[in-house]
């Protein structure tokens, strides 16, 4: 009977745990947004902005909510590193790609990589999170609606009935924690559960 009792117990407290693919073109704060995911959720092993270097490779951080566990992965984002990030996509629950709105060439780059990203079936109703990044900076880039609308025009999230465009700053840290919220609510709602 305890037994029983205690694997109801379980189940009922147990924690979900979803993951979350960082993708973006190389310089567009990926890691500084993961940072600061770290200091929003009070983790004491985060790294100033000033400390952070390209990454090469991967960069995990797990973090509690209260609703359930996140792992963020964070991939490299130089063009030769790109062909990796298929191999964690069978494992995503859902995707947060990050968009430099600073520089007009670089969101043209970011968006033929998230088309690229986009296109690969293991992908496919996935959700997605376009989060248009340094906007404390974009007065002569592009606003998150801008951004919204070229990704639309573009059909990009066409095999992605879950999607959404939010705009922020990773190193002043607005927007961040709302976009967080956003992806917690959509894998709990479509029990896209590891």
């Amino acid at each position: 009977m305890f037994s029983l009792l205690y694997g109801f117990w379980q189940k009922v407290f147990e924690r979900v745990e979803y993951r979350v693919l960082i993708l973006g073109i190389d310089s567009v704060g990926k890691t500084t947004l993961l940072e600061r995911i770290k200091v929003d959720y009070k983790l004491s092993a985060s790294l100033r902005p000033s400390a952070i270097l390209p990454t090469v490779g991967l960069n995990i951080a797990r973090v509690e909510d209260p609703a359930c566990r996140l792992v963020f992965w964070d991939l490299g984002g130089q063009a030769g590193l790109r062909s990796i990030w298929d191999k964690y996509y069978r494992e995503a629950d859902s995707i947060l790609f990050v968009v430099d709105c600073f520089e007009e060439a670089r969101i043209a780059e970011s968006l033929e990589v998230l088309e690229e990203c986009l296109s690969n079936n293991d992908l496919v109703g996935v959700p997605v999170l376009v989060f248009a990044n340094k906007q404390d900076q974009a007065r002569g880039g592009s606003s998150t609606e801008a951004l919204g609308s070229r990704i639309m025009d573009r059909g990009l999230f066409e095999n992605h009935s879950i999607h959404h465009v939010a705009g922020g700053s990773a190193f002043e840290g607005f927007g961040v924690r709302e976009g967080v919220q956003w992806l917690i609510k959509v894998m709990k709602t479509n029990q896209i559960k590891v």
